[in-house]
């Protein structure tokens, strides 16, 4: 009797495990994570100056900041999370503005909306 109610008591303290984990995922930082509204949440190294910024990710991808830029002076050099939307940059030109990386490869244009602080250093891939 006494090994049937431990076992039942195991099997449901794994049930409730498993639906808290299906319900609350956890997720990894530096990755991106595209919420059901159509925005997407970036963490990552956040380098510029002057409405020129950019976001790089733990996987090294680097995102051409647009849109609430005033939001990240204080926060340049700083590991942070940004939730926005993305978009595919155009390739036609070299320029950091227009969403073109050094070398002519296009960079993720990621427009913000939300600023988030998670560390004054940055633990993501160095920019390139």
């Amino acid at each position: 009797m006494t090994r049937a109610f431990l076992f039942g008591l195991i099997l449901l303290a794994t049930s409730v495990w498993v639906h808290a984990q299906s319900q609350y995922p956890q997720t990894s930082s530096g990755q991106s994570e595209a919420t059901a509204s159509g925005h997407t949440t970036v963490e990552g190294c956040l380098q510029g100056s002057a409405g020129n910024y950019t976001l790089t990710d733990k996987k090294g991808t680097t995102y051409q900041l647009q849109g609430e830029t005033s939001k990240l002076s204080a926060h340049a050099g700083h590991e942070v999370q940004i939730t926005g939307t993305t978009a595919a940059a155009a390739s036609s030109a070299s320029n950091p503005t227009t969403g073109t990386a050094t070398g002519g490869t296009p960079q993720a244009m990621l427009t913000v909306e939300k600023v988030k602080h998670v560390s004054e250093t940055c633990k993501s891939a160095t920019p390139k």
